[in-house]
């Protein structure tokens, strides 16, 4: 089960707590006063803290501060008098997941560990999850072009400056568009990726700016669009280039003003979101044949990042080979295969007109296809 600290400066009090959290299969360790308990919280690695407020030395209110101030990643439940009611609501305010009131109801009392015990698994849970995402969605190589790229990122990705990536398909827009969330300042809100090819032209508008219940035969209920669900995010706007010129109308009064309508209202509704967009067309080619908006062009591209094809990059092709090996085989719970020099040497010289998208499918294949070591025979076979 889950390692508890409990600070309590009552004996009695305290020797009753560890108890009941032991009964249910808790590691309890205790401090007597608030100087005590933040040392263990400093030295030890607890899912939960149980502390009372009135404690000599250090009181709980300045235990939760310096916790919250070190980022310190457990979930605290105060303990509280009648009296100090109003202070532990304080605390909740600061950080703490929920208050305890003497003397205690045993089932509120279990409610809130379990709760506050589910709280910190979901927050260790979604920082691993980050830390997979993170992992998978890096930028492999060391070639020039995607060194260009990079050194673009870092120096975009703080602002709120709309970018607009280009390039072939399967060469890594997407991922550019990611690693420009991660780095903003808008990394903790939600990333809300519309792909415009996918999406049929009659439905683009309410998937992009939602819509109000009634406003066609099969809206039973109001629906957010993609603007509002990205608020404080990022919107990654893929395949631009096949968006419907009625919806490029909408989405350039949405950049000019930050305000959306849904589609069967008249309500305007701020949104705050930063637009990125990708394509694999040359949109101003697009232009000169009346299929997008010049003037939606120049709003989206602030800034241009184009992502260089695979064949552009051919000395990356060794080190995404091996980050791929290492990620299938962490997919399959299996040891990462090994590649000889000849099959690497064929992968290199490969076309690769699915760029980086078709490389990691074909490593894929010869993992589940070729022998334990990939040979120069297996991606003759294979490829």
């Amino acid at each position: 089960m889950a390692k508890i600290l409990l600070i309590e400066d009552d004996n009695k009090i305290r020797a009753s707590l560890k108890e009941i959290l032991a009964e249910k299969g808790h590691q309890v360790e205790e401090a007597a006063d608030g100087v005590e308990g933040y040392k263990k919280l400093e030295a030890g690695d607890y899912q939960l803290c149980l502390s009372d407020i009135k404690m000599p030395k250090m009181d709980g209110m300045e235990v939760l501060t310096k916790a919250m101030e070190a980022g310190i990643n457990t979930s605290f439940i105060i303990i509280s008098a009648h009296g100090t009611i109003d202070v532990a609501i304080e605390a909740v305010k600061k950080g703490a997941f929920d208050f305890l009131q003497k003397p205690f109801d045993l089932s509120r009392m279990e409610i809130a560990v379990r709760n506050a015990l589910e709280k910190t698994s979901l927050v260790e849970e979604t920082k691993t999850l980050r830390k997979k995402v993170q992992k998978r969605t890096e930028m492999i190589g060391e070639s020039s072009p995607i060194k260009a790229v990079k050194e673009m990122i870092e120096k975009v990705a703080p602002t709120d400056a709309r970018v607009l990536i280009t390039g072939q398909n399967g060469s890594g827009k997407e991922l550019v568009a990611r690693q420009l969330h991660e780095l903003s300042k808008r990394s903790g809100g939600p990333m809300v990726e519309v792909n415009c090819a996918a999406i049929p032209s009659e439905l683009i508008e309410s998937e992009l700016f939602g819509h109000e219940k009634g406003a066609f035969t099969s809206a039973i209920k109001q629906r957010l669009g993609k603007f509002e669900l990205a608020e404080g995010g990022t919107l990654f706007l893929d395949e631009i280039g096949d968006m419907s010129l009625s919806a490029q109308a909408k989405v350039l009064r949405a950049l000019q003003e930050n305000k959306i309508t849904r589609v069967g209202g008249d309500k305007e509704i701020p949104v705050r979101v930063r637009v990125v967009a990708a394509t694999n067309k040359d949109l101003k080619k697009e232009i000169e044949e009346n299929r997008f908006r010049e003037d939606l062009y120049h709003r989206l591209s602030v800034i241009l990042i184009k992502v260089p094809s695979l064949k552009e990059r051919k000395e990356d092709i060794a080190l995404l080979t091996e980050k791929f090996l290492n990620d299938i085989a962490e997919d399959y719970g299996t040891k990462p295969k090994t590649i000889t020099k000849e099959a690497m040497q064929l992968l290199e010289q490969h076309p690769w007109t699915g760029n980086i998208r078709e490389l990691r499918n074909v490593v894929e294949r010869l993992v589940i296809m070729g022998n334990e070591k990939i040979t120069g025979e297996d991606v003759k076979k294979y490829l």
